[in-house]
């Protein structure tokens, strides 16, 4: 019996791509510091501080983005060279 490994070694690929992104986090934001676990509720001092509601987190100034950027492009780049390469393989490219 002749086995097909092609669809066998995408269906593998793919279900261990679901099964590791099942486990990534969620990033469900909340205000309410009782909704998070472990963390501990803290009264508002002020109304004013009540007032103005949620607050953002600071992230600073000038956040380095560079890494992602070369990262994005390289992944893009390999990506497009493993489609041209199968387009030539099987001499479907038209040009």
């Amino acid at each position: 019996m002749v086995v097909a490994r092609r669809p066998l070694l995408t269906a593998t690929a793919a279900a261990t791509l679901l099964a590791a992104l099942w486990f990534v986090p969620s990033a469900n934001a909340t205000d309410d510091p009782a909704g998070a676990p472990g963390a501990r509720s803290e009264p508002a001092t002020t109304a004013e501080d009540s007032a103005a509601g949620p607050k953002l987190a600071d992230t600073g100034t000038g956040v380095d983005t560079t890494p992602y950027l070369i990262g994005g492009v390289a992944f893009l780049g390999i990506g497009a060279a493993f489609v041209s390469h199968s387009a030539r393989r099987t001499g479907t490219l038209s040009a």
